[in-house]
């Protein structure tokens, strides 16, 4: 493949992940999120946790052959070795570019259904009932960023590293940062996380029930919902953002000397 079309592709990925970074940093609490505190029962928060974790489960075990009805993984495959091919007879900046074009159009055509999902279940006033439609999106989107770029989901592994995404994606402060780091050394070098898939499960899980504690407490309520529903699509494309990152870099790091 043409070297120096990677490299700068790796450059812009770098500067991408610093602004992902920067912007992720802070918290940022919404005044309404403040107005609402106090009727959020105490217990919600467990309740989340364990909900989002029955849900990796399920999605895990038997969800994933419903997912892939949804796109022809087998075309997906082939695509991506006709594509692999041509970058490197091709040897040019063109051919290279075509992974990255392919990885935004999926994640625009699955950002179509994220609206669509959160809005939907918004006007419902569907919050707990909706978590795993919400995971549902949210990995359909990371499955097909994984074949664009050449990668398997369906391994221990591979599923430990897809749970370790969506966790690093919503955290903030210095985790964000030590959690990006843990994936940048498992992509540099190969050093394998140290939590197996169950602990990973529970902490992926964790981490999402207390990002979006206020958010689905609002989404349980008819028509004022549609608040926590809109907010659905924010995270889901954080979390996709953010794994694009990362599966790109995955790939230009096994394609550069």
């Amino acid at each position: 493949m043409n070297q120096s079309q990677l490299k700068k592709e790796w450059n812009a990925l770098l500067r991408s992940e610093k602004a992902f970074l920067g912007k992720a940093y802070q918290v940022r609490e919404a005044g309404w999120q403040k107005k609402v505190e106090k009727y959020v029962p105490e217990k919600l928060e467990d309740t989340l946790d364990k909900t989002f974790c029955k849900a990796f489960e399920l999605i895990f075990e038997k969800g994933t052959d419903i997912i892939e009805k949804t796109y022809d993984r087998e075309k997906k495959e082939q695509e991506y070795k006709i594509d692999e091919y041509a970058a490197n007879l091709k040897n040019n900046a063109d051919s290279v570019k075509v992974f990255g074009r392919k990885a935004f159009g999926s994640r625009a055509r699955n950002m179509v259904i994220s609206t669509v999902e959160g809005f939907g279940m918004g006007v419902l006033g569907m919050g707990l009932p909706d978590i795993p439609l919400f995971l549902s999106v949210i990995l359909k989107s990371i499955y097909e960023l994984a074949l664009t770029y050449g990668f398997s989901y369906d391994t221990e592994e591979e599923q430990l590293f897809i749970l370790k995404l969506i966790e690093v994606s919503v955290l903030h402060g210095e985790e964000l940062l030590q959690g990006n780091a843990s994936v940048d050394e498992w992509i540099i070098s190969g050093i394998e996380f140290s939590d197996e898939k169950k602990v990973q499960m529970e902490r992926t899980s964790y981490v999402l029930a207390k990002e979006l504690l206020y958010l689905k407490f609002v989404q349980g309520m008819p028509v004022v919902g549609i608040l926590g529903g809109v907010s659905d699509v924010v995270y889901q494309k954080k979390i996709a953002d953010y794994a694009a990152m990362k599966y790109k870099k995955r790939f230009l790091r096994k394609k550069m000397p």
